[in-house]
Parts: structure tokens; sequence; C-alpha cells
């Protein structure tokens, strides 16, 4: 392997290790990140299920709105809103 080509792949290698890295903690929000099998399993446990939903932009906003304003977070919100509403 040339010298080059060597250098290339100490660079890549040192660019997956920064994109792995955890974010530094001045970020607004930022928390004690739980790695994705971990939080996967959590949610298992507490039975939730991932559902991805394609909504429009100004219905996201007024979720995100009321959840800010009630102090839930809008999975919590959207989860409440659908069982009320398939009550009938």
């Amino acid at each position: 392997m040339k010298k080059t080509d060597l250098d290339k792949q100490q660079a890549l290698k040192l660019m997956g290790k920064l994109n792995a890295a955890i974010p530094p903690s001045r970020y607004a929000g930022a928390a004690p990140a739980v790695d994705r099998r971990e939080q996967r399993r959590l949610d298992q446990a507490a039975g939730l299920v991932s559902f991805p939903v394609k909504l429009h932009q100004p219905l996201i906003a007024a979720l995100q709105a009321k959840a800010q304003a009630d102090g839930v977070s809008v999975s919590e919100l959207v989860n409440t809103l659908l069982a009320d509403a398939l009550k009938d």
C-alpha cells in the first residue's frame, strides 16, 4: 500500500471516530445519550412501537406547540389524542 493510500485510510478512520463521538454538552437540550439499542429495548419494554406517519407542517407545528404548552412529549400527546378519537 502506498503512503498516500495509508494516509487516506487513517484520515477516514479519524473522521469515523469524530462522527461517532457524542456531541459536547454545550448544545441546547443535550442529555446523557442512550444508545439506540438500549432505547429500543426500553421502548419495547414500555410497549411502544415505531409508527412513522407523514403529516402536513402546520399540523406538526400545532402538535409541537400544544405538547410544549402541556409539558408532555409529542409522542404522548399524539397517543392521547388518537386514543380519545378512537373511543367512539
